[in-house]
């Protein structure tokens, strides 16, 4: 078969219009939804220091979910719809829904099941103080109860992005953004006659907004007229399909375990500090992860251009796009390094979270282009199918982050400076290693 209408742009029109096209819209939107966890911390910071280090503890598991399901297998949906539309198979393209569908149920058992199980053991293993952990754990209970929506809105955005398609997708997220900050900020304060839930109402708002949101592209994926559609007829469940989207997706799941356990560690290594330094950490480690959406936004239509382009069989094309969407994110990370002073008064008066606020990003944030190119070119490998150098750069990361640490905080004279140089050291390891092995060929033993 020919290669799909809809795909031939993907493969002809010049990189660069394409990249700005397509990125534009979902780097806007998750420029959106940054803002909501800016804001979020923002309604956390009124209830007081114990909920600021109860949601520092909770980010780990946060984000490792989200960036399993939008970045590592949502990646990977998105990798494997445009790899079979770059090829001419509609019909695979069309059943990718469907397995897509089924992993996310799966992933929302295991996700709930390990909470439920291992939850609050881990909480306590971080020696926070237990007012810390009871808020923590409360929060955790309520947002993997009921997680589902979360899993299938992800995957259900990640289908239609795979199609080439941004903009639906990114309207769909600024509304969601749009809804979701006054709804968590009632649910959490009281509000707009809700009862105020506090650090658990942010978890509520999460899950109506996504089951919100998984509806509407329900809606979409049936209408008639689509690249791609959810049909009946597609629905037949084939290992060779859960193959293609797990053997890319099950490796790059690696890379947020991976970050997500550096983040873990940290966290128990920092509070050892204080509360105060937590809380500090929590807010500024934020601003880290306003990184994340800003290049997941150029990374998207990486993932989709690259994988076109793979399955058609253009290499060096698919090459070009990887560079340069790689480029633009070390861009994005050097203007979040321009003024890192901006951010640290936002949330938190207390002196103690100030200073250690202030120190993360005098020292991290000139290395954030780095965790940027890094970022960037793990998304275009995962649209490449060749995500092995990618996940060895992100466990050098945890190497230097974690190891670097712990022998800084072992020392006579624990310094938070010297752990924090650790984490630069990593970034900046992770960014290097990963664009090596774009320039030495990992592609190029590739096809789509």
């Amino acid at each position: 078969m020919t290669s799909s209408p809809a795909a031939s742009p993907l493969l002809t029109d010049p990189p660069m219009r394409l990249l700005v096209r397509m990125a534009g819209p979902s780097a806007l939107a998750l420029l959106v939804q940054a803002g909501v966890s800016m804001a979020e911390a923002g309604f956390i910071a009124r209830l007081g220091l114990v909920p600021l280090a109860a949601i520092a503890l909770m980010l780990p598991a946060l984000m490792l979910m989200q960036m399993l399901a939008n970045g590592a297998l949502g990646g990977a949906v998105s990798s494997s719809v445009a790899r079979a539309l770059g090829r001419g198979d509609g019909a695979a393209a069309n059943a990718f829904i469907w397995h897509a569908l089924v992993i996310a149920g799966l992933a929302s058992l295991v996700f709930g099941g390990l909470f439920a199980s291992f939850g609050h053991a881990l909480l306590v293993a971080t020696g926070a103080p237990h007012s810390v952990v009871a808020e923590a754990h409360e929060y955790g209970a309520v947002l993997f109860l009921g997680v589902a929506p979360i899993w299938i809105s992800a995957f259900l955005t990640s289908v239609v992005r795979g199609t080439g398609d941004m903009q639906f997708p990114a309207r769909l997220m600024i509304i969601s953004s749009l809804v979701q900050i006054p709804l968590s900020g009632a649910l959490m304060l009281g509000g707009l006659g809700l009862p105020g839930l506090g650090l658990k109402g942010s978890a509520v708002a999460v899950i109506l907004v996504s089951a919100g949101s998984s509806l509407v592209l329900v809606w979409r994926l049936l209408k008639p007229g689509q690249t791609i559609q959810l049909t009946l007829q597609a629905c037949r469940l084939r290992l060779a399909y859960f193959a293609d989207i797990l053997q890319v997706g099950a490796l790059a799941s690696l890379s947020p375990v991976s970050t997500v356990l550096t983040i873990a560690v940290l966290n128990t290594l920092i509070g050892r500090f204080g509360v105060e330094t937590l809380a500090g950490y929590g807010v500024v480690a934020r601003v880290e992860f306003l990184l994340v959406p800003l290049v997941f936004g150029i990374g998207a239509a990486l993932t989709a251009l690259v994988g076109v382009n793979m399955g058609a069989g253009q290499v060096a094309r698919a090459e070009r796009i990887g560079w340069m969407g790689g480029g633009a994110a070390a861009a994005v990370g050097l203007v979040l390094a321009l003024a890192p002073g901006l951010w640290t008064g936002l949330f938190t008066r207390d002196p103690a979270s100030l200073s250690a606020g202030a120190l993360y990003l005098h020292i991290v944030g000139p290395v954030f282009a780095f965790q940027g190119l890094g970022l960037a070119l793990y998304f275009a490998s995962q649209g490449a199918g060749a995500v092995l150098w990618p996940i060895i750069a992100t466990l050098l990361r945890l190497v230097i982050c974690v190891g670097g640490a712990a022998i800084v905080m072992r020392s006579p004279q624990p310094s938070l400076a010297g752990v924090y140089a650790c984490i630069a050291a990593g970034m900046v390891a992770y960014g290097a290693l990963t664009a090596a092995a774009l320039w030495r060929g990992a592609w190029r033993r590739k096809r789509g």
